[in-house]
């Protein structure tokens, strides 16, 4: 799937789960939703790989529950980066990752394409 089209996808996930779970993270608008879901583009392509094979003895250990913290913190460098994207605790990082992978996954079976 070309790179705009999933940061499309990723920008309506993030202000679904803006609007759904306002407790977990927050967006004040759609920009900062692109922005977002731009620079999460660049950090899970960038940062991401680098950090699961520093991590993989751990990750190997829990049986791969690790990667989730490892997208919490992902989605929480995100919201130090850029302004108006805001991430409530540790808690709301991992469980925003896992509501976005959840719901960019679904808007994703609407995007003719390959799946």
């Amino acid at each position: 799937m070309p790179f705009i089209v999933r940061m499309g996808i990723n920008a309506v996930a993030i202000l679904l789960v803006a609007y759904l779970a306002p407790g977990v993270l927050s967006a004040d608008g759609v920009m900062s939703a692109v922005a977002a879901a731009f620079v999460l583009g660049l950090v899970n392509t960038v940062v991401k790989p680098l950090i699961v094979l520093l991590t993989l003895p751990v990750t190997m250990l829990t049986l791969g529950l690790f990667l989730l913290v490892i997208n919490g913190l992902m989605l929480w460098i995100v919201s130090v980066v850029v302004t108006g994207f805001h991430v409530n605790g540790a808690f709301g990082a991992i469980a925003g990752a896992v509501l976005l992978s959840l719901v960019s996954w679904v808007l994703s079976w609407f995007v003719p394409g390959d799946r």
